[in-house]
């Protein structure tokens, strides 16, 4: 993980409620959900297999363990997670190398949060590894902390991951914002106790109490950030 916890002074935005904002990264900064089924669906054709369809929403968003194991029991391909594992991780580090196309509003919303100096954390369920290579495009000083899915005991839908990067920031959850675009980390966010903003990606999520649905990061800033901190829950 990469770290650099701001100074006290820094923990609140423009003396605001809001402590820390938490973004997701594939399909909610960058555009690589597509990405991650294209690569599932190569492997499984490699192993002789065909994806159907309707097994992409199981899948999106979720932990490589339980997105792979599913994949596995469905198609009953011979193969052992571990292995499977490292295909995927491979197949999809060689396409992002291509490049990796950021979501719409996602520089702006990184470079407002930066210019605010608002703690701000990647929590994502990829691997280390990949995330490594995903922060070459959306810069390794956008972040105070990282947070992979093969770093935690417990990743998404869990709440291990945002409970770790709220302690990591010396922030309460319950006044961290999370931007997610999947059930899966919306789940984990909520569990955590964090406020949302859920971006659907692939397949839709419903409003609630306490999360916020929009159609794109264009309609998320700061102002918008805060103000889903400070309204009843």
């Amino acid at each position: 993980m990469t770290s650099t916890v701001p100074a006290p002074s820094t923990r609140t935005a423009e003396g605001s409620a809001l402590q820390a904002v938490f973004l997701d990264m594939d399909g909610t900064l960058v555009d690589t959900e597509g990405f991650w089924w294209e690569v599932e669906a190569e492997v499984f054709a490699d192993l002789g297999h065909v994806l159907d369809e309707a097994w992409r929403d199981v899948v999106v968003g979720g932990p490589m363990t339980r997105s792979a194991g599913y994949l596995i029991e469905v198609t009953g391909a011979d193969i052992t997670l571990p292995e499977l594992t490292v295909l995927l991780n491979d197949r999809f580090e060689k396409r992002i190398g291509r490049g990796v196309p950021l979501m719409p509003g996602a520089a702006r919303l990184l470079a407002e949060l930066a210019a605010h100096e608002v703690p701000t954390a990647l929590v994502s369920a990829s691997h280390r590894r990949i995330i490594d290579r995903v922060l070459e495009t959306l810069g390794r000083d956008m972040f105070t902390l990282t947070v992979a899915g093969d770093e935690v005991p417990r990743t998404k839908p869990h709440p291990d991951p945002y409970l770790h990067a709220a302690a990591r920031l010396g922030a309460d959850p319950w006044r961290c914002a999370v931007v997610e675009d999947t059930a899966t980390g919306v789940a984990a966010a909520e569990a955590a106790g964090c406020r949302v903003v859920a971006v659907p990606s692939v397949a839709p999520i419903a409003p609630a109490r306490g999360r916020v649905v929009v159609g794109s990061l264009e309609e998320v800033d700061l102002a918008f950030l805060t103000t889903l901190i400070t309204r009843p829950n």
